[in-house]
């Protein structure tokens, strides 16, 4: 009894699994809907699959039927032959036998050995490997057969003198621990100018972050001092608790950003006029406006929103711009300003002793008030004088001026006069005819 179509077109047997039954032309009828994979991996739409359209190319290559001859009793006879030719020494017997026996072997087997050579992804090299072997293979035979080679062969066994060729072994062992040691230093050399690449990057890295980070701070700062000192209308209103608080986040803040974050809080304030004494009335203690659109300065009995007091004493201010800034009365004792910009600041009563003046710009900088022949510097004890600059000028003893530019003739006559030996060791120009009224 027939159990399937007999024509060409019904579907293979699967022999590398186990046989299904096979499929009846109404069983191919009734599969549809699968998709036709091309050779790129995509689709082309549904289509109905049957008998007629079946293509066994489409499976892996694992999956397709294997048309495979019978040749084990062909390789079982080139297999004695072989042995037997070995046996008797009769080398075209044994020549006939090996040649059958790899041919149809090979035969045999080639498609197993190329679905793994595939799998393993070395299709590419296994032709040149299995040449390879058959050279070798045959070379031998060659040798066993023909009696070519026997004198090399025989030359290597006993015409060599291997201990020479071991001591020779020796040394190019040694020199070939010596090429990976220096490789070894030379992997390691590259290994750290590799991280020291990769330390400067995360460094730069970390230090960009850094800035951005003190940014934030500081217009939280900005925004926080606004908001403290301003009332609804934007008029100032800094009551003594506001003036502490705003004096309390400048202390803080200033011991914790560096050198150019420190500028632009001076500068922030000093535009601000919060670093300027400002004049205030007799009652709320408010300051009072000048009738040109801003605040009335009084130096003698003014008020400061924000005292800086000590926060820039041995403060790291080098390299930065305090331009116009207001200083007086500040503490810079023992600051470093080397190569500081202040042009047009006002030092007025500000306290820089041993301060370093380094290659700063002193031009039209204060640092007193009234004629420089009756300035001096300010005074524990005594109030200053305005009108005559008594006790108005700055401690400016023991500072370094080494390289200070733009200095005008009467900040040098004031430098070389109240500076002290130390401090006119280092006035640019000199301080020929000018007395030392410091005395010391």
């Amino acid at each position: 009894m027939t159990n399937g179509p007999q024509s060409s077109n019904t579907p293979p047997d699967w022999s590398v699994t186990t046989n299904p039954p096979p499929i009846s032309d109404e069983s191919w009828a009734d599969i549809s809907d699968l998709r036709h994979i091309n050779d790129q991996g995509g689709y082309q739409g549904n289509m109905t699959v049957s008998p007629e359209s079946y293509d066994d190319s489409l499976l892996p290559r694992w999956a397709r039927p294997k048309d495979r001859p019978n040749l084990g009793p062909i390789i079982l006879v080139g297999i004695i032959l072989t042995l037997v030719g070995m046996f008797l020494q009769q080398p075209i017997l044994g020549w006939i036998g090996a040649a059958v026996t790899v041919m149809f072997s090979t035969r045999l087997m080639w498609p197993e050995i190329s679905i793994i050579a595939e799998e393993l992804l070395i299709d590419r090299w296994g032709g040149p490997l299995v040449a390879l072997l058959g050279f070798f293979v045959s070379l031998s035979a060659a040798i066993q057969f023909t009696g070519f080679g026997d004198e090399t062969l025989r030359f290597f066994a006993t015409g060599v003198d291997w201990d020479a060729v071991g001591a020779l072994g020796e040394v190019f062992g040694a020199v070939g621990q010596i090429v990976i040691a220096v490789l070894a230093v030379y992997i390691a050399w590259r290994q750290y100018v590799i991280s020291k690449v990769l330390t400067e990057q995360q460094n730069r890295l970390t230090i960009q972050q850094n800035m951005i980070t003190q940014q934030q701070t500081i217009d939280a700062y900005f925004q926080g001092v606004s908001d403290l000192v301003l009332d609804e209308e934007g008029l100032l209103e800094d009551w003594p608790q506001e003036r502490a608080i705003a004096e309390g986040r400048t202390a803080a803040i200033l011991s914790s950003i560096n050198a150019d974050g420190k500028a632009k809080v001076i500068r922030f304030l000093s535009r601000s006029k919060l670093l300027t004494p400002l004049k205030r009335d007799g009652h709320l203690g408010r300051a009072i406006l000048d009738g040109r659109g801003g605040y009335e300065e009084d130096r003698m009995r003014g008020v400061r929103v924000i005292d800086l007091g000590v926060t820039l004493a041995k403060a790291y201010l080098c390299n930065t711009d305090l331009r116009w800034t207001d200083l007086s009365e500040a503490n810079l004792i023992y600051a470093n300003l080397t190569n500081c910009d202040l042009v047009k600041a006002n030092l007025a009563r500000t306290i820089m002793l041993g301060a370093n003046l380094h290659n700063v710009d002193l031009m039209g900088a204060r640092l007193y008030y009234g004629p420089i022949a009756t300035a001096s510097p300010r005074s524990r004890t005594e109030p200053p004088n305005y009108e005559t600059g008594e006790h108005t000028g700055a401690v400016v003893e023991g500072a370094n001026l080494t390289g200070a530019q733009r200095l005008s003739e009467e900040q040098r006559y004031y430098f070389a006069a109240w500076g002290g030996e130390k401090t006119r060791k280092t006035i640019p120009g000199g301080c020929e005819g000018i007395p030392n009224l410091l005395g010391r």
